[in-house]
């Protein structure tokens, strides 16, 4: 069995942190190096409250990609863009999973891939629930010409709306634009009150305490509707398997593929 070599920034990171336990576990990674600027020169597992791993950890992500296979980014939306953008500069496949990131930002993270000859991956959830609300969603929309997303997560989270609703709603304008029977500029009253425009779909973000965060989409139809949920519980860990898939199949293509469902259902 061939390891993959791995790197990940935003190692100590609630996300990060879990996705280092799922590599540690598993046969075929080996866990190389971390990235994380307030730990930079400690051992992982000192940086983590715990024994020492082995695993350096580096404050620049340049520093930790000599002999790395992959490259798993779960930092933030200030720099998830040019930390995977350096991963690929250095022929390192990429595994990006951080929220806010623009559709147009995906855009130059596949044509760099592409020019470059590796893989890359996205997800705004790499949940395997959230994968397949995804799917659902996207199969759904091409039979019911009416929907809109509900995105909820806690009141401090920092961007809107969540990487998980941007995404979908991104997917959906692949299929096409739903059908809004009254646009959102004649609306009387307050037309912000029918929430932001994210790729032709309308999407109302809450945030409040006690979500993580949950994605709804509801399609309406005369004299019915379907509802697709997905609801995230207080741990990073649904999300593990998502990202384990993800550094198995980044090496087997070129591009940006984004969606865990697209790699799920290949």
């Amino acid at each position: 069995m061939t390891e993959i070599n791995v790197a990940i920034a935003g190692a100590t990171g609630w996300t990060g942190s879990a996705i280092v336990d799922g590599a540690l576990a598993a046969p075929d990674i080996r866990l190389a190096n971390a990235v994380a600027r307030s730990s930079a020169g400690d051992d992982l597992g000192a940086a983590l409250g715990r024994e020492p791993l082995g695993v350096p950890v580096h404050g620049d992500v340049a520093e930790a990609l000599d002999g790395v296979d992959v490259l798993v980014e779960f930092t933030s939306h200030a720099h998830a863009k040019q930390i995977a953008l350096a991963a690929i500069e250095r022929g390192v496949a990429v595994v990006t999973g951080s929220s806010g990131l623009t559709a147009g930002d995906y855009t130059d993270l596949d044509a760099a891939a592409r020019a470059a000859g590796i893989g890359a991956v996205a997800a705004g959830n790499y949940s395997l629930t959230a994968a397949m609300m995804l799917a659902g969603a996207e199969l759904a929309a091409r039979h019911l010409r009416h929907w809109e997303i509900m995105d909820y997560a806690k009141s401090t989270k920092p961007d809107a709306p969540s990487g998980t609703a941007r995404e979908l709603a991104e997917r959906l304008q692949e299929v096409g634009q739903p059908q809004i029977d009254v646009p959102v500029e004649q609306v009387a009253g307050r037309p912000d009150a029918r929430g932001a425009t994210v790729a032709g779909t309308q999407v109302h973000s809450i945030r409040v305490p006690s979500f993580v965060v949950s994605t709804e989409i509801v399609f309406g139809a005369p004299d019915e509707r379907l509802s697709i949920r997905h609801d995230a519980g207080g741990t990073a860990a649904p999300y593990v398997n998502g990202v384990l898939l993800a550094i198995r199949r980044a090496r087997g293509h070129v591009g940006l593929v984004r969606g865990l469902d697209r790699l799920l259902l290949s």
